[in-house]
């Protein structure tokens, strides 16, 4: 399959995000799929998606401008039936250079084979090989290849002391939850153990649900005490506000988007610190969290200074759960683990 965009040109760097207008290839690993589909909305099944599923992902390549060459990033998010959004990114994807100040955006309609982004002087043309961009001369001037980025904290084994919550070997200390068919933890569960404060590890998978928007596509949550939410969505190519994936639900936005595409597994490290209280039970000091997403730092030390929305607990004096919300959509967990810096009960 070939596709073709034709895009915008604009000056410097912003040049070069123009370029940065791409599809996926074909490609995917057992490692980065789930096979299951449910009826919660969101599909987990890699053989059941649309044909778009594999024209979306990320990109990463060099484009020669004026100033020279440039490391480019894109992001291409498939909106359902044949509609794209590409974020372009100069200096490299969210994580590895990109300068946050400068994005790119267009949007796109697939006619038969191509996708076309219309635009003024530049073309971007995608093969099973990648993304060749040329200038309105027809002369090459960049490529791009299809990546799959793992976190650097995919399947970081428990240390001592740990409690493990959910592995993939029978360990399940979530009471009452659901399992998919591959052994994989579902959305709607409540840890028996309860904790003051802790390091977790966390892992997930986000479903695929082009034809949603916003809060739509994939939405959970990993409660923190069944207190304070760390947001799951599927935000691959937004933002990157307090209510998206990363993001201390209502409280802090994530420093970097750093939201894989849906059904490949990522990862939360958390370090969280438990509100203080005196023998009175009033407060004097506001919960803390610490948080990396997909390895990278998100949040430092940011305080919450009340329970976030739909958290089934209020603030109070006393440990509490792991919690991951069920918002009537398909997320996958697996590999869980909490390090408690105090007893867990």
């Amino acid at each position: 399959m070939k596709t073709v965009f034709l895009l915008h040109r604009s000056q410097g760097l912003n040049l070069l995000t123009t370029a940065l207008l791409l599809a996926a290839g074909t490609g995917f690993s057992t490692d980065s799929v789930g096979i299951t589909s449910c009826h919660a909305a969101g599909e987990t099944d890699v053989t059941k998606v649309d044909d778009d599923f594999a024209l979306q992902g990320e990109y990463r390549g060099e484009v020669t401008i004026e100033e020279g060459k440039i490391p480019v990033g894109a992001q291409v998010i498939a909106r359902g039936k044949g509609k794209f959004r590409l974020v372009g990114y100069p200096l490299g994807l969210p994580g590895e250079g990109w300068d946050s100040t400068r994005k790119h955006e267009v949007e796109g309609s697939r006619t038969g084979e191509q996708v076309t982004f219309q635009g003024e002087e530049l073309a971007g043309i995608l093969s099973a090989t990648g993304i060749t961009v040329t200038n309105s001369d027809g002369n090459k001037i960049g490529e791009l290849k299809k990546v799959i980025r793992k976190s650097p904290t995919l399947g970081t084994q428990p240390p001592e002391g740990a409690v493990v919550l959910f592995d993939e070997k029978g360990t399940n200390r979530f009471p009452g939850s659901k399992i998919s068919p591959e052994g994989w933890l579902m959305q709607g569960a409540t840890s028996e153990p309860t904790f003051d404060d802790f390091s977790l590890h966390l892992e997930f998978m986000l479903s695929y649900a082009p034809d949603k928007l916003g809060q739509g596509r994939s939405n959970s949550g990993l409660y923190l005490q069944g207190r304070y939410e760390v947001q799951i969505l599927d935000s691959f190519g937004l933002e990157g506000k307090d209510n998206e994936c990363g993001g201390i639900y209502t409280v802090s936005a994530p420093a970097v988007n750093m939201c894989f595409p849906p059904l490949q597994w990522q990862t939360y490290d958390v370090d969280f610190t438990a509100a203080r209280f005196d023998e009175t039970g009033k407060k004097l000091e506001d919960a803390k969290v610490t948080v990396r997403h997909n390895g990278t730092l998100i949040h430092k030390d940011i305080k919450v200074p009340k329970a976030t929305t739909a958290a089934p607990l209020p603030v109070k004096p006393t440990p509490g759960p792991i919690f991951l919300q069920d918002h009537g959509d398909q997320v996958r967990f697996r590999n869980i683990w909490v390090l408690p810096k105090s007893s867990a009960k």
